[in-house]
């Protein structure tokens, strides 16, 4: 049986590193049925009359999983980020970033292998915004519900309690934010009576901040609101090398997107410089979502390789391969180990 994936290329490199991401794939073995949408974002926009055409909604409805490359968003103006409606219109609430060192990446650090789930629908994100022209000030609302924050607080300890990862950490600013995020803290203390054998801690976001670049290897998984849980992932990321190199997956209880965290890096668009590494490991990601947890093993042996070795890098470390002959070398590694 084959594997109906909705596939969103994306622009910039995103077209390239998709190519390199589904060349690892299909080297697997498994069956795959790609159903390509290439327009999404300024494309889209032109084409259609909307960033996120309806017609990809209704594929990833069809489908329930897709693997997204980068999609450049406008800063300051323009459409909306279509990761934003993504997971607003198919209530992807969880956003999972693992962010877990590779050998051979200059790093002040060693063995970090943590998990960030951050909430994916709500918070400062939730677009309730307000201008008041007379006086000139802008408000936004950072909207907490008890149903959202259940819901993502208990999604991060059941993956902890399933995979056997301690501690959980919530982080919040419990302490300034008392309705808010006081009501997220009390939630998660709640949910650690329910899983007493998941270890629980607590942190206030600007010492979590300080921790992570300090002592990283104390932290496994890490659950908190929309926007700390944003700025921690990119701050985690930079613990194991970048953007570059990590994954992401935003997941509901209906469908799963996986995808490149990085962006577009159009000055590089076309070029074959783009590492792929990011949507690879998202690739590895969703093999797992699928059940295909040995294959996904293959292919995390395989690019651990690749890294440890050294010998087949692209650019942006240090080397000089490209990124459709990465991907080749890493795919030729994947079909070995599952042969």
């Amino acid at each position: 049986m084959a594997y109906r994936i909705t596939l969103l290329p994306g622009d910039g490199i995103g077209p390239e590193v998709t190519r390199a991401t589904v060349a690892v794939l299909e080297a697997t073995g498994l069956e795959w049925e790609w159903v390509e949408h290439p327009d999404l974002g300024a494309s889209a926009l032109e084409k259609f009359g909307s960033p996120l055409p309806e017609s990809i909604l209704d594929s990833i409805r069809e489908t329930k999983v897709a693997l997204k490359a980068p999609v450049t968003t406008p800063v300051g103006e323009g459409f909306k980020s279509v990761n934003v409606g993504l997971r607003q219109k198919l209530d992807l609430y969880v956003n999972v970033r693992p962010c877990k060192s590779l050998p051979g990446i200059p790093s002040p650090f060693k063995d970090v292998d943590l998990i960030i789930f951050r909430e994916n629908t709500e918070g400062l994100y939730s677009g309730m915004e307000t201008y008041d022209e007379r006086h000139d000030i802008a408000d936004s609302i950072a909207r907490i519900s008890r149903a959202g924050s259940e819901r993502i607080i208990r999604f991060c300890f059941e993956y902890a309690q399933m995979h056997h990862r301690n501690p959980v950490t919530v982080v919040h600013k419990a302490n300034i934010l008392k309705l808010t995020s006081g009501m997220f803290l009390n939630i998660a203390r709640e949910f650690s009576d329910k899983f007493p054998d998941v270890e629980f801690n607590d942190r206030i976001i600007d010492n979590m901040c300080m921790q992570l670049v300090i002592r990283p290897q104390e932290y496994n998984c890490i659950v908190t609101t929309n926007l700390f849980g944003d700025i921690l992932s990119d701050l985690a990321a930079g613990l194991v090398g970048g953007l570059g190199v990590v994954a992401g997956a935003n997941i509901g209880n209906d469908y799963a997107v996986f995808e490149a965290v990085h962006g577009s890096a159009p000055d590089i668009a076309g070029k074959n410089l783009a590492n792929p590494t990011a949507l690879i490991r998202s690739g590895e990601m969703m093999l797992r979502h699928l059940g295909e947890n040995i294959v996904a093993d293959a292919v995390a042996s395989a690019l651990e390789e690749i890294y440890t070795e050294g010998r087949h890098l692209t650019a942006d470390l240090g080397g000089s391969t490209g990124t459709i002959e990465f991907a080749n070398k890493l795919a030729e590694r994947v079909a070995n180990y599952v042969s």
